[in-house]
């Protein structure tokens, strides 16, 4: 009895070796979970374990098979292609991986239910204006995250590049704030983890693409913060980041494929940040290759979207997050860098999911007949159609600088507006293009303008009567200052976010700081309810004398644009503007609440008038 005892001891004790011998410990999965009811049944998931290639996956669930096993030059990654049938329900099941007809370990996926009209949610659009913010310089309600055990920067509010602790409680308490400005969207800089050394407060080196940033916040708080702004009637815009990785994203210790990013004999090179080359029909293929799989900085690898699974890992991961957070819109970031069919293919797929779904491109392209190469549908003579459906209008960017700045001349002075919007003929749709004075990179928009408050008004005024989807940068309105020799000048803390601030912006701003803070408001709640500003056509005049006359009309109404960047008070010659002065008897100042003569209209010296006509 007692051998027979001591044969079944030994016998288990074998088998569990035998066990442990054979056991695969997971270490990722990506995406983690996904849903059933999207209009593309298929799914790649990631799967990221020593050895795993080894192994024979198994599904036992009704709706879901695996169409096939894709494997790499490393045995450490599997990619499962699944087929969700459109009547699979939501739940969970187990995936198996066997070994030698033994089972070594098992991944237990979640399917899930989506939200109620999920695939039919609006976007932004002309209507909107969007408030753009960097969370670790914008407010710390919660101190306590402001340093994270597993994450290695930690918060240092004197150090200029340095994290300073804002989170996404601190902007979910500010919405008020955003909304009284008269903002209807929000564009926060990159939420995702970013757990590198030093200087990646920012959000654009990041090293987990399924997690918020934890000195940030939770992706609770992340959901939290979507729900409010759609409670107060406002959207949420995703930045993401496809051409470049943080240094630390755990796959670089371990790349899925040798090719998953880009390396030159084994060594990155630096991006020659010349953008041109991808349309340039005459560009060398060196030239062409340095400018796209270069590195963007030395902190920053180069994700090789050529590679198909590359692709549909970034292509899967911005619909993951358009689920899970309920985004309405992304800002994808140095959107000509990765490889432009993958980015084609990248819009179509959102919009298959999404049919209106926007998505605005960062193409930092100064000139309008090159920067046009990148919106859907535009007549390119190689043939190619980005589907992307909001470019970035750079240009227009850089003549608001020039415009306030130089001295009048035949090219220079508010001729630079005029001669910007005229280039419109090259866009496949204007009023797709999202025009701004700044953002988190350029200089701050007053000091480009030399401190000049009453030149900032006028491009305020211009910023949020032109066409197209409007962009303000935290801070302008509270005449915030900064030059972009260092990107710490522009990105410096909102005052009041932080306790014991001496200054508090967000509720007891003082002197020309709230009288700016109610110029902008005012403009920018006028063009909320402003059918012409929104949707309106466009037409304007040629400048006289440093007077730059437009109109923004619809069939029901007009408001009329006078901006006088000259130094002298000046008397319109209203019968000029008869085209659209005709059909009106008078005006409202929206910003005074005054009636304004239209026949009979004079107009200070540094100043814009913003005219309903009635």
């Amino acid at each position: 009895m007692n051998r027979i005892l001591f044969l079944a001891l030994a016998a288990l004790t074998i088998g569990t070796a035998q066990a442990q011998k054979n056991s695969i410990a997971i270490q990722h999965v990506e995406p983690m979970n996904w849903w059933v009811g999207m209009h593309n049944p298929n799914l790649q998931l990631l799967v990221h374990a020593k050895g795993i290639a080894e192994c024979r996956p198994q599904i036992d669930y009704t709706g879901v098979t695996i169409s096939s096993t894709t494997l790499t030059d490393n045995e450490n990654y599997i990619f499962l292609n699944l087929n969700i049938a459109h009547d699979a329900k939501p739940g969970k099941f187990d995936i198996r991986f066997m070994k030698d007809g033994k089972q070594v370990t098992v991944v237990n996926y979640e399917l899930k239910a989506r939200e109620a009209n999920s695939a039919n949610r609006e976007s932004f659009t002309s209507d909107d204006a969007i408030y753009l913010l960097m969370p670790d310089r914008f407010a710390n309600a919660n101190p306590a995250n402001d340093d994270m055990p597993n994450l290695i920067e930690k918060a240092d509010r004197k150090a200029d590049y340095g994290r300073h602790g804002g989170d996404l409680q601190g902007v979910m308490e500010h919405i008020d704030y955003i909304k009284n400005l008269g903002m209807t969207a929000l564009w926060m800089t990159p939420v995702l983890e970013n757990n590198m050394p030093q200087s990646s407060y920012h959000g654009y080196a990041i090293t987990d693409y399924y997690a918020v940033d934890a000195r940030l916040g939770s992706l609770d708080e992340y959901k939290q913060l979507s729900d409010k702004l759609h409670q107060n009637g406002m959207k949420l815009i995703m930045d993401m980041v496809f051409n470049h990785c943080g240094t630390n994203h755990w796959w670089m210790k371990d790349l899925p494929c040798k090719d998953w990013i880009f390396q030159w004999n084994g060594n990155p090179m630096r991006s020659s940040y010349r953008l041109s080359t991808v349309a340039d029909t005459h560009c060398s293929q060196f030239d062409l290759r340095q400018a796209t799989e270069g590195w963007f900085d030395s902190s920053m690898a180069d994700m090789n979207l050529g590679n198909e699974l590359v692709k549909n890992y970034f292509i899967q991961n911005s619909i993951w997050w358009v689920e899970t957070v309920g985004l309405d819109g992304i800002r994808q970031d140095t959107y000509p860098y990765p490889e432009k069919n993958a980015m084609r293919e990248w819009n179509l797929r959102v919009r298959e999911e999404y049919p209106n779904f926007n998505i605005v491109g960062e193409a930092w392209i100064s000139e309008a007949s090159k920067l046009a190469y990148w919106q859907k549908d535009a007549n390119n003579k190689d043939g190619y159609n980005s589907e992307l459906p909001t470019i970035m209008d750079f240009p227009l960017m850089e003549a608001i600088y020039r415009a306030f700045n130089e001295q009048p001349s035949w090219d220079d002075g508010i001729i630079r507006l005029y001669n910007s919007l005229a280039n419109d003929y090259l866009y496949a749709d204007p009023m797709h293009i999202m025009v701004m004075g700044e953002n988190h990179d350029a200089g701050r928009l007053l000091t480009k303008l030399n401190g000049n408050v009453n030149s900032l008004k006028m491009a305020t005024a211009f910023l949020a009567t032109v066409r197209g989807i409007a962009q303000w940068y935290v801070g302008t309105e509270v005449l915030m200052e900064g030059d972009a020799v260092q990107h710490a000048y522009i990105r410096r803390d909102f005052a009041g976010g932080w306790q014991g601030d001496k200054e508090n912006n967000f509720t007891a701003r003082k002197g020309a700081a709230a009288d700016m803070y109610d110029y902008t408001s005012r403009l920018f709640n006028y063009r909320k309810q402003s059918d012409a500003l929104r949707h309106g056509e466009l037409l304007h005049f040629l400048p006289v004398n440093e007077v730059y006359v437009y109109f923004r009309y619809t069939d029901k109404e007009c408001v009329m644009v006078v901006m006088n960047n000259s130094d002298a008070e000046q008397k319109l010659d209203t019968p000029r503007y008869a085209e659209k002065l005709a059909q009106y008897t008078n005006g409202k100042d929206i910003i005074s609440g005054q009636s304004v003569d239209i026949n009979n209209i004079t107009i200070k010296a540094k100043t814009a008038l913003v005219v309903e006509l009635k």
